[in-house]
């Protein structure tokens, strides 16, 4: 299987061309070349493929083989790979995701994507439809317990759930300990990302993840903007955030006219090769 492994922002997956190559059996190939010490390495398998109702269709696969519905940072590298590897040459495309189809603007500079501009589009706050059980309609700063401890969280939905909640430093909190216990928490019945965000100023904040089916991640586009929206919903920033992540910077915008989320950051190839299954 000839395969493409890109970043953004060490957000990492292994991408494979589905209009020239078969994935049998995808679970099993993600957890196959997922496997940093025996397979290739990353957060998960994304396939590239047609799609009836967009430019192209994204389907995604975590490192433990579970199926998500969307990746912001997975998304922005389809882009780049569908223009830098010749599928296309517009620089406004529809991508396919569970999650919906999705709308991208590319940034190309001597040839190849350098930025991508996603249109996430509308968050989602209504507990049931996260999914979060509660006996509120909405999870805004609301208290959960998790391994004996309590914490504010605000949920939100961008295709996929996630629990956000904000703390005091995000590089001393003990995500290791307290992902796992939020991602496999009984309120969250598709099991959730998690979140956790330190406020800097109006426009800025420090954010790390922990993504379901993978652990800590370098990013996560779609934490990203549940976060930014949290943050919004909660009164702690602007409309336009800059986030801080362990992989790199991320800029997203809730237009709240609009209801729509607009996401931008880079993507980049890190190697191409061919892995036998």
């Amino acid at each position: 299987m000839k395969f493409t492994k890109m970043e953004g922002l060490g957000n990492d997956y292994v991408y494979v061309n589905c209009f020239r190559e078969t994935v049998a059996n995808p679970k099993e190939a993600a957890r196959r070349v997922s496997d940093r010490h025996f397979g290739i390495g990353s957060d998960g398998l994304i396939l590239i493929k047609p799609s009836k109702e967009a430019d192209f269709c994204m389907d995604m696969y975590n490192a433990d083989g579970t199926q998500s519905e969307m990746c912001g940072n997975g998304i922005r590298c389809v882009a780049k790979y569908v223009y830098d590897y010749g599928l296309t040459d517009k620089t406004s495309i529809s991508v396919e995701t569970l999650a919906g189809i999705k709308y991208l603007d590319l940034k190309v500079e001597n040839g190849k994507v350098s930025m991508v501009t996603v249109n996430m589009g509308a968050p989602e706050i209504i507990a049931e439809k996260i999914p979060v059980v509660s006996d509120k309609e909405k999870v805004i700063h609301e208290p959960i317990e998790v391994d004996g401890k309590k914490y504010e969280v605000t949920c939100v939905s961008m295709g996929n759930p996630h629990c956000v909640t904000f703390v005091e430093d995000t590089a001393a909190f003990p995500l290791e300990k307290v992902g796992p216990e939020f991602e496999n928490h009984a309120v969250f019945p598709k099991r959730v990302n998690a979140e956790f965000v330190q406020i800097l100023d109006r426009k800025t904040v420090n954010m790390r993840v922990w993504e379901r089916g993978t652990g800590e991640t370098l990013a996560c586009g779609t934490g990203a903007c549940a976060s930014a929206v949290a943050c919004i919903l909660n009164g702690l920033t602007d409309n336009e955030i800059t986030l801080h992540l362990l992989g790199g910077d991320l800029q997203v915008r809730w237009d709240r006219d609009t209801n729509l989320v607009y996401m931008t950051g880079p993507a980049t190839v890190v190697f191409d090769g061919e892995i036998v299954l």
